[in-house]
């Protein structure tokens, strides 16, 4: 397969000295906002994904995630990095899930060494994990199955978690030998999210998951590059305002009568909005055919 401008760039950025914020988006829609703010990068995460289709990322589908794919790498020209979680199976599983994502359109896999199927109660804390041996079979899978070979892989571990720092390190860099281009992982202490970038052979995406329940730091974007991170996701960033902004003008509609928008400022939102989805494009077409009364070829 022939590679795409976005996984040549996402090459480019995983290559680079510069820390890169990956923004958790769920849909084009929320996709196209993070790229017209200036994001270089958008993280599909099981999370998010698992959210907006009101459940929880392990009982997703490959055929959802690769929908949702389609739809968002058609929506904006930068990378997106997908979460396939733990590949939807055994090695030949995740040869066939590579397959399918690899003609989604996405810069970069996700992949994990959760077991399969993957439980609901990694939300809470609770994880299990595969052996090493087990999750390198699966990093080798997607590695032969891949036609296009600037499609990243991002091997994220959970083992600092399950088993301990040095394990997790060890099965980091493994992962690395192994085809991987790039480490996702969790250190548990602020001591071990430190070292983890000097530890690990190859560049670092950390997940920068603000709310999260077990104390795991949180950096700014200075802190990360300082610290020698090259990505980190958001996956809550969007997410947990959106929803509390929706619960605020829905209780103001059911407690009042009214949702309390500010109606002087309504119509400017919607042109931002307008401008976002492209409606001025379409308008010219329609002006250039249909509404002209010529039909031929718009140009």
């Amino acid at each position: 397969m022939t590679s795409t401008p976005a996984r040549i760039k996402f090459q480019e950025l995983i290559s680079g000295s510069k820390f890169i914020p990956s923004l958790g988006v769920w849909d084009p829609y929320t996709a196209r906002v993070a790229e017209s703010m200036g994001i270089e990068c958008v993280h599909l995460g099981g999370y998010q994904m698992g959210a907006a289709l009101v459940t929880s990322e392990p009982l997703m589908t490959p055929t959802e995630v690769a929908n949702i794919t389609r739809y968002v790498t058609a929506a904006v020209k930068i990378p997106v990095v997908v979460d396939v979680g733990a590949g939807f199976g055994e090695p030949l599983h995740v040869m066939r899930m590579t397959r399918e994502m690899e003609g989604t359109g996405a810069a970069c896999l996700q992949i994990e060494d959760q077991i399969f199927p993957k439980r609901a109660h990694y939300h809470k804390g609770i994880e299990h994990t595969v052996s090493t041996e087990e999750f390198i079979a699966k990093i080798k899978a997607v590695v032969a199955a891949r036609t296009d070979p600037s499609m990243a892989i991002l091997a994220r571990t959970d083992v600092m978690r399950t088993k301990g720092y040095k394990e997790g390190v060890e099965c980091a860099n493994l992962c690395l030998q192994a085809g991987a281009d790039m480490i996702m992982c969790a250190p548990n202490t602020l001591k071990e999210a430190e070292n983890t970038p000097k530890d690990i052979e190859g560049p670092v995406f950390y997940i920068n998951s603000e709310g999260n329940r077990f104390g795991r730091p949180v950096f700014t974007a200075k802190e990360f590059q300082e610290l020698g991170y090259r990505m980190a996701s958001y996956p809550t960033a969007l997410l947990c305002p959106i929803t509390q902004e929706m619960k605020r003008v829905i209780s103001n509609l059911v407690e009042n009568g009214d949702t309390g928008l500010p109606q002087d400022k309504m119509i400017g939102w919607r042109d931002e909005i307008e401008e976002i989805i492209g409606l001025d494009e379409l308008y010219k077409i329609e002006s250039d055919t249909v509404e002209s009364g010529d039909m031929s070829a718009p140009t």
